[in-house]
């Protein structure tokens, strides 16, 4: 009988525990400190402890890269000291534009990791005032809106050059490049490559020189692909001292002029972190 009235016993009361809530707010920004950007803003919702903890200055100066108020001062010209460091990272992870809006910079926002982009307005082109070659095109599949176009010509030669405080690292160097030029028609994107050309006779050349390492770099790459925009990869380099701003140097060229080439749209050209080099690497 005493077996059978123990079963409806009620069950013992739990000791009280710890949940995430309870945690002092040093130790969670100390758990925050170690997770990348994104973790940290999905955390905050949690609690009151990890809302405070998220916003530490500690916890984003880490996501930051050691020479952030020289980035800061080379796109805004004066460095804020009222922004919180969270805050500062968010400004860092839009595309911000110097050097007459043809040159964009951003943090990577999941790695905080440098990245820029120069237009094709940003770039020298020979013959591009020459509306037989070259015309400006306006466009949405630009992040900068508007592409230059290469009808035709003999002598194709794209160059520029980029002065940024880049943090110490392995860089890669694209150029984004399509044979072909894109249309809307009813709503949709078409793509015209009846006039590339020439391009499968010669491979264009891309070279690359930093201040750092005066040796220049040369690679080359058959243009490919028409109708898709497409990454060429023009070199690697590395930036040693964050303290200096890297001057970076670029060309692509196809100067053989014994054919005639045309049909290539010009984007802009990319610097990203080494390490994103197969997101975008094709060829």
């Amino acid at each position: 009988m005493g077996s059978g009235f123990s079963f409806f016993s009620p069950p013992p009361t739990p000791a009280p525990g710890t949940n995430l809530g309870d945690l002092p707010e040093s130790c969670v920004a100390a758990i925050l400190e170690n997770m990348p950007p994104q973790q940290i803003c999905k955390l905050a919702v949690l609690s009151k402890a990890f809302r405070g903890a998220s916003s530490a200055d500690f916890v984003w100066e880490s996501k930051l890269p050691v020479n952030y108020k020289e980035i800061f001062m080379r796109l805004f010209g004066d460095f804020d000291d009222g922004l919180c460091k969270k805050d500062l990272y968010a400004v860092l992870c839009r595309p911000n534009c110097f050097d007459g809006d043809h040159k964009k910079a951003w943090l990577d926002k999941t790695s905080g990791k440098m990245c820029l982009a120069i237009s094709s307005n940003g770039l020298s082109i020979t013959g591009i005032d020459d509306r037989r070659y070259w015309n400006r095109i306006f466009t949405d599949e630009s992040r900068f809106g508007t592409i230059a176009y290469l009808q035709q010509t003999w002598w194709f030669e794209v160059s520029g050059e980029v002065e940024f405080p880049l943090p110490a690292g392995t860089y890669s160097l694209f150029f984004r490049l399509q044979l072909g030029k894109s249309t809307k028609r009813f709503g949709r994107r078409v793509c015209n490559s009846q006039n590339v050309h020439g391009w499968d006779i010669k491979p264009v050349q891309f070279q690359l020189s930093t201040s750092e390492n005066q040796n220049l770099r040369t690679t080359s790459s058959y243009l490919r692909e028409p109708g898709n925009w497409n990454y060429y990869h023009g070199g690697d380099f590395v930036v040693e001292n964050s303290g200096n701003p890297a001057k970076i140097k670029f060309s692509m060229m196809q100067i053989d002029c014994t054919h005639n080439k045309g049909g290539l749209s010009v984007d802009s050209l990319l610097i990203y972190p080494a390490e994103f080099k197969e997101r975008l690497k094709r060829f």
